[in-house]
């Protein structure tokens, strides 16, 4: 089976302040003297696995054990201390909502603007623009500025602008969390479709059930390190008798 995304040795690590700091002028003069002491903390340890073509992938664990950092690796926002990713294939990344857009543009305009930014031509977009508007459920508001746009609203243009065009990787964190529940259900009957197209998908939610109704591999990772690796109802039943159903 073709690998999409190999993961090697992977480990992340951020300096962390080991004292508190109460403001800029206590920080220059602490850096100034070189009393500014870090202490190493390690985000992940030691990752490796394979993602194959057609794979829709889950990630679970617990806030803090390292998924989204995981994602960020994978999808090249972020650099791994050591080891390394290997990706083949397009990729769409749906992190952090509204990361890709200028707030002080209206809907339309940001459609353009994300299109560009994952590669897509102006003329695509503009024949995808209709596909788009209908999908976000957003034909009124089209044309206002999306600082006044709900969370809700924005993860919507977001994955309408995401998956307009098939990618041949979609990587999703949380973003089918966001919004009611008939907008969930629509985002997981596009995924389901792209998964016939071959389209490889990585999520991370919160809803594990989500996690068992689209996954066909699931990983579950605490405090950095993979716990285990497998066939979905295995992985996350072994989650769920661990006390790891989050709340």
């Amino acid at each position: 089976m073709e690998k999409m995304i190999e993961v090697r040795d992977v480990s992340m690590r951020f300096n962390m302040a080991s004292e508190v700091i109460s403001g800029l002028k206590e920080y220059v003069i602490k850096l100034a003297k070189r009393e500014l002491f870090f202490k190493e903390f390690y985000a992940l340890r030691d990752m490796t696995f394979d993602i194959h073509k057609g794979d829709v992938f889950g990630i679970v664990g617990l806030n803090g054990s390292g998924k989204s950092t995981l994602l960020k690796i994978i999808s090249g926002i972020l650099k791994p201390t050591t080891g390394f990713v290997r990706v083949g294939g397009s990729l769409s990344p749906l992190i952090e909502l509204g990361a890709g857009f200028d707030f002080e543009l209206t809907a339309r305009e940001n459609v353009m603007l994300n299109g560009l930014v994952l590669g897509y031509s102006k003329d695509l977009m503009l024949s995808k623009m209709d596909e788009i508007i209908e999908f976000a459920e957003l034909r009124e508001f089209m044309d206002v500025a999306i600082k006044n746009f709900s969370s809700g609203m924005i993860a919507r243009l977001a994955f309408a602008i995401a998956t307009a065009v098939t990618p041949e990787i979609l990587i999703v964190d949380e973003i089918l969390s966001v919004g009611d529940f008939l907008f969930q259900e629509k985002c997981e009957r596009r995924i389901n479709e792209m998964m016939k197209g071959d389209t490889t998908v990585i999520i991370v939610s919160h809803s594990i059930d989500q996690i068992e109704r689209l996954c066909n591999r699931v990983l579950w990772i605490d405090k950095g390190r993979m716990v285990r690796i497998g066939e979905t109802q295995e992985v996350c039943s072994a989650y769920k008798n661990f006390g790891g159903q989050p709340v």
